[in-house]
């Protein structure tokens, strides 16, 4: 792939990306856009991750309140719906800055301060207040740009803060239909970004038959992936069970991300599955499930999505957390990419129907692959570094790297880009991808511990 080259010996200019691990989606999108940066401008961006929610520099009653997300999504969907609409507006997101998100502004410009970043990202919700205030207090005149994880509607929070401009999705964006221009309205729209594994698209049938076997799975046995989000929640265990019982030539690989409750008892199930069932917590290797399964059975999160789309995944969507999720079922839907089956019988039936029929699961296979946006994360890249390189972007950056091909992303990512604990503070997203321990795979998916820490600037603020 071409790249463009650094010019002189001058120092990488930092950018303070602020998340929070709520999910594991806004990480992820702030990994994907650090790597697009470094991909087409080499040498020239240190992105800095921040968490200002859940951060070990966080306040603690902000530790708190975020720590109940996951919780909430998997037992209680109605009450963090309730919680979602009741702020779902700008007097609310208001009062809510004014109370319990002043606490993330601290650690922001505590960031900012010791970074000097040449632009602040929020790739959260509520971090994007938190955002501007390190502006005003640390680096004023900074660029600061919020990009919407969300794939169908944007919550208040999204638009409160005054950012210089606001990155999201053509459906997420209100009244699409206005043409909008970043210099004049502060909107711009690009699709879900995605990490580097996922930017070579969906591979041939001989090509998935080859990948199964590097993965210890089956070739011949029709493959079902499960798979919950960050937190794991969506009933996967009922609805495992439920495959697992009702076919007797149906493999199952569920990914359980940090819920390790459902991973205990989903390992209890595979010991008698006979083989046909394989558990992992994260995983290095999802963008390798995804491109040699046969379907994808998911909550309607936007981040999986995104990426089962960019594999061209057939997708099965069980549910969705209320509020940020809801409308993501209905795109799917639409582009013929997938169905929503809340019922486990109707998911059953579904199953078995394709089962029959190769040509409805190669039909939506082909839907998901046009539905990708494999490309969104270096759009985003280039609309930051128009921000702040010197001159027009054009001059910048002369010709915009293709796609890559399937070969190179999985040399690029074969020494795994999950960022985690083992991150030292600190570390700019290459130094924390570089810092993964190599040894973490457990079974044929290879499983990781998980994305555990934030990265927070040389001071360690978050």
């Amino acid at each position: 792939m071409p790249e463009i080259q650094n010019a002189g010996s001058a120092a990488p200019m930092p950018l303070l990306f602020l998340i929070s691990d709520t999910g594991g989606g806004h990480r992820n999108a702030a990994r994907a856009v650090g790597q697009a940066l470094d991909r087409i401008y080499p040498g020239r961006f240190a992105p800095v991750l921040c968490d200002p929610l859940s951060g070990p520099g966080s306040a603690r009653l902000l530790r708190w309140v975020t720590a109940l997300y996951g919780p909430a999504i998997r037992l209680a969907p109605w009450l963090w719906g309730a919680a979602y609409h009741a702020c779902n507006s700008r007097p609310a997101v208001g009062l809510l800055r004014r109370t319990l998100l002043r606490l993330a502004d601290r650690p922001a410009a505590d960031a900012a301060r010791a970074q000097r970043p040449a632009a602040i990202v929020s790739f959260h919700p509520l971090t994007g207040m938190a955002a501007v205030a390190a502006r005003d207090r640390s680096a004023p005149g900074t660029p600061v740009v919020t990009v919407v994880t969300d794939l169908a509607r944007t919550h208040a929070a999204w638009r409160y803060a005054d950012v210089d401009l606001i990155i999201a999705p053509h459906a997420a964006v209100p009244d699409p239909g206005r043409p909008r221009r970043p210099a004049e309205q502060g909107w711009a729209t690009a699709g879900l970004p995605v990490t580097r594994e996922f930017w070579g698209g969906p591979l041939l049938p001989r090509e998935r038959a080859i990948l199964r076997r590097s993965l210890g799975l089956s070739e011949n046995e029709f493959l079902v992936l499960l798979t919950g989000g960050g937190e794991g929640s969506g009933g996967m265990a009922r609805r495992t069970s439920a495959i697992l019982r009702w076919f007797a030539d149906v493999d199952v690989v569920a990914v359980c991300g940090r819920n390790a409750r459902l991973k205990r008892r989903l390992d209890r199930r595979a010991a008698r599955s006979g083989g046909r069932l394989t558990v992992t917590g994260f995983t290095r290797n999802m963008a390798d499930l995804l491109r040699c399964c046969d379907l994808v059975v998911t909550k309607a999160g936007p981040g999986t999505i995104a990426e089962a789309a960019c594999c061209g995944a057939p997708m099965l969507l069980t549910s969705h957390v209320p509020g940020q999720e809801t409308g993501n079922t209905e795109l799917v839907a639409r582009a013929a990419a997938g169905r929503g089956l809340p019922g486990v019988q109707d998911l059953v039936a579904e199953i078995g129907r394709l089962r029959e029929n190769q040509g409805a699961v190669e039909a939506m296979r082909t839907a998901s692959a046009r539905m990708s946006r494999p490309g969104a994360a270096a759009d985003i890249a280039e609309l930051i570094a128009g921000l702040v390189l010197p001159g027009p972007t054009s001059a910048a950056s002369p010709a915009r790297p293709a796609r890559p091909s399937r070969r190179q992303v999985r040399a690029e990512s074969a020494g795994g880009t999950t960022l985690s604990a083992h991150s030292p503070p600190g570390a700019t997203v290459r130094q924390a991808e570089a810092a993964e321990p190599t040894g973490a795979a457990a079974g044929p998916a290879g499983a990781t511990g998980g994305p555990a820490g934030a990265a927070g600037g040389p001071a360690g603020p978050c």
